[in-house]
């Protein structure tokens, strides 16, 4: 029997070698070169890291901060960049939770799945 190790060694070695993944750092990168795009992605960032952390800590999100952060996902969209970093962000992130439902597969031959999700 293989080494379960080995093979996620193997799995990190084929997502980092991936078109999606290759995709992923090339915006990256040219978003780091963009001191505009790169103000805006780390403005976005941070007002979403503090709306999740009012959420896990019970806070209510008013209705003002909702609406700064709809605002700044619309500002964020319109520039061509992070637009593109976040498709790529998303590409990614299907493969990774095809992944994980794969992996997990045996888990639930064990237990079930009691969501019912596919």
């Amino acid at each position: 029997m293989s080494n379960v190790y080995d093979k996620a060694h193997e799995l990190k070695k084929a997502i980092a070698e991936s078109e999606e993944f290759s995709a992923l750092q090339s915006m990256h990168e040219q978003i780091e070169a963009d001191d505009i795009a790169k103000k805006m992605l780390e403005n976005f960032r941070n007002l979403q890291l503090e709306l999740q952390q009012k959420q896990m800590q019970g806070i209510q999100i008013s209705e003002e901060e909702a609406q700064q952060a709809q605002q700044q996902f619309e500002l964020v969209q319109q520039h061509e960049l992070i637009s593109k970093l976040m498709e790529a962000e998303q590409r990614l992130s299907v493969i990774i939770g095809d992944i994980n439902k794969i992996i997990t597969e045996p888990l639930e031959e064990i237990y079930g799945n009691p969501e019912g999700q596919q």
